[in-house]
């Protein structure tokens, strides 16, 4: 378990972290996210050792030590290779830099380069690539090692669906062997579909932390999905209705200032008749994102 106890960390008068303390058990993903600047890759640094901090990080019950470097699989959030490498001559580079041995690390890079997909094989120089398969070549770098902490900065950055998807399966496959991963994404989709537990960084203070049905509880079931031949102003009459998104065709989003007038209004609609979609949620993580950063801007 990687376990962060009350770390804060000052850039002379700038406040990156502060007293920000969470867990990360092995075999779960955490999801940190915020805006930019928020101290996210401060958080990072941190656990890495690349920055001095005040508080305790520890791995497994004790301070992390060189051996212990050596399991963790690290992707920064900008990304840097060795252009004039072969894509084997870099994964081989950078996995002897974590203990593993060539012989070890080499017949198992074909499987990886099929795994996601590279356009390219061992023998390609790595400037020949394009961005895409460059950014595959470094997380295959990051995971080929089988690292028992899995830090990824922006991991998603610059993947299209297919290449995304591709990413997920192979943090999956960390979690199911045991890894602690944490990864941060300004797509909270990725957020929501992967992570046991998230952690909200606003400017440097922890604003939310639990699991995602733990947080989205936090504010109630103020989003109301409903498909109805109801018009959109008919809806925005509703007590208690405060805004209606036309989503596609007659679906609608109601945001509710008062989650308990969710009964009434499902009377109204359905006068004691079938009605296609009523469903009463909190608000997605996408849009509690938007409420905290929000609250920067008051």
């Amino acid at each position: 378990m990687l376990s962060i106890q009350h770390i804060s960390k000052h850039f002379e008068t700038v406040k990156a972290l502060n007293d920000v303390s969470f867990d990360v058990p092995n075999g779960q993903i955490l999801g940190l996210i915020g805006q930019n600047g928020a101290g996210k890759s401060t958080t990072f640094h941190s656990i890495l050792n690349f920055i001095q901090y005040e508080g305790q990080i520890q791995w497994q019950g004790h301070s992390l030590s060189a051996d212990d470097f050596n399991q963790i699989g690290y992707l920064p959030e900008e990304r840097s290779l060795m252009t004039k490498l072969t894509i084997e001559q870099q994964i081989i580079y950078l996995a002897r830099l974590k203990g593993r041995s060539a012989k070890e690390i080499r017949p198992q890079i074909d499987d990886w380069l099929t795994r996601f997909a590279v356009k390219g094989t061992r023998k390609s120089k790595i400037k020949d690539l394009s961005k895409g398969n460059q950014q595959k070549v470094q997380l295959i770098c990051t995971l080929i090692h089988e690292p028992s902490l899995l830090i990824l900065d922006e991991p998603f950055s610059g993947l299209d669906p297919v290449n995304a998807d591709l990413l997920k399966q192979a943090i999956l496959a960390a979690k199911d062997r045991g890894a602690a991963i944490i990864f941060s994404s300004h797509d909270m989709e990725n957020v929501s579909a992967l992570c046991d537990q998230l952690v909200m960084l606003r400017k440097g203070d922890v604003v939310l932390h639990g699991t995602l049905d733990e947080v989205r509880n936090q504010f109630g079931k103020s989003e109301l999905y409903v498909t109805t031949d109801w018009s959109q102003s008919q809806l925005a009459d509703l007590p208690h209705v405060q805004t209606v998104e036309s989503r596609h065709g007659r679906h609608y989003l109601l945001h509710l200032d008062d989650p308990a007038a969710g009964p009434a209004i499902f009377d109204a609609l359905t006068q004691g008749h079938y009605i296609e979609e009523f469903s009463q949620q909190p608000p997605s993580l996408d849009a509690i994102f938007r409420m905290k950063v929000g609250e920067t801007n008051v």
